[in-house]
């Protein structure tokens, strides 16, 4: 339990105006009903009171002294004593306020900015594990868009791609998922084995290659891009930014990040009904791996998975293949039988 400052105690009370203040025998006001009308003012102050006092007579030398010094018009100066009076309560309310620290409301404000933070990150922890665009272009592809579901490449891991015979094809650049594609689930790290693979995609593709993942980069849950940065700097790689979860969403954000049509871009992903849905609905040469650990994997996607490439493989087995892509019509050429 964190411990919370508390303020000093305060006490407010409340103070109008006392009604024989205004009588006409006291303070010979012009207008009584209007001037009773002002609003009774609340004062918060230390245990403290005001003390009001008033006199009904005046001594024979003080009458003598008002006959001798004519002052000004008494209903003026009365009206000006009950100007000053609602002008000294409003300066000391406004100066209360305005020395006030309390240490409880910027506790407030700083547990709001936490809650804030865990709530996106919450978010965050469920969005990956259930991705609602994913059950929502889930139900399209069992009822009628199967062939989105399959992939044109089918590898164990990126080392088994010939990013060379890519390369000669004319693609111009390679977008990668990242949660068991490139790292273990939720890493930020490489997985070690595909270092040498990624090495020689950097060297022939140059700049143009990305990441692009539910995971990192999302706005919904990386607001402030603090996690793709991260990621950026751990496996050298930029991340792109973007609104829409995959599968759903156009490939506009990736394509004005490599200034080139989705129909000369690689997306490779580990999952069948979103990143190779989403590659395919949008034109890309999709290519599918393995997950490269299930271990640290949420259950819910281990049974999604399954269930996915369940589904893709029974598809295949009576027939059903991906779109062709005009610059590699046999995609089997881009494959190894040796990793890299």
């Amino acid at each position: 339990m964190q411990s919370t400052s508390i303020a000093p105690w305060h006490t407010c009370y409340y103070y109008p105006v006392p009604k024989q203040l205004f009588s006409p025998h006291h303070l010979h006001l012009p207008n009584k009903k209007k001037l009773s009308e002002q609003p009774s003012k609340k004062l918060c102050i230390n245990n403290s009171f005001f003390t009001f006092t008033a006199t009904n007579s005046c001594s024979e030398d003080q009458e003598k002294n008002r006959k001798r010094y004519p002052r000004n018009d008494p209903d003026q100066e009365n009206h000006k004593l009950c100007q000053d009076f609602y002008s000294s309560i409003d300066n000391q309310e406004t100066q209360f306020r305005e020395s006030k620290r309390d240490p409880e409301s910027e506790i407030d404000n700083l547990l709001d900015i936490s809650s804030n933070m865990w709530w996106t990150d919450f978010k965050a922890f469920l969005g990956q594990r259930i991705n609602l665009e994913g059950v929502a272009s889930s139900v399209g592809i069992l009822s009628k868009d199967k062939h989105l579901a399959i992939p044109h490449v089918s590898v164990p891991d990126i080392r088994y791609i010939d990013w060379a015979e890519l390369k000669n094809r004319g693609f111009k650049g390679v977008v990668f998922d990242k949660d068991n594609t490139i790292t273990l689930p939720y890493s930020l790290s490489l997985w070690a084995p595909l270092g040498s693979s990624i090495e020689q995609c950097k060297s022939l593709f140059g700049n143009d290659i990305a990441v692009f993942s539910n995971s990192a980069g999302l706005y919904e849950y990386d607001p402030d891009g603090r996690k793709a940065k991260a990621l950026e700097d751990a496996i050298g790689i930029k991340v792109i930014r973007h609104r829409g979860k995959k599968p759903a969403g156009t490939a506009e954000e990736i394509e004005k990040h490599f200034g080139y049509e989705s129909s000369r871009l690689i997306m490779v992903g580990d999952r069948p009904f979103t990143d190779i849905v989403y590659g395919n609905r949008n034109g890309f040469f999709t290519v599918l791996t393995e997950p490269l650990s299930l271990d640290g994997e949420p259950l819910i996607v281990r049974q999604v998975r399954f269930l996915e490439v369940a589904l893709v493989n029974r598809w295949c087995g009576k027939g059903l293949k991906a779109i062709n892509h005009r610059l590699l019509p046999d995609p089997k050429e881009c494959v190894k039988d040796v990793p890299l």
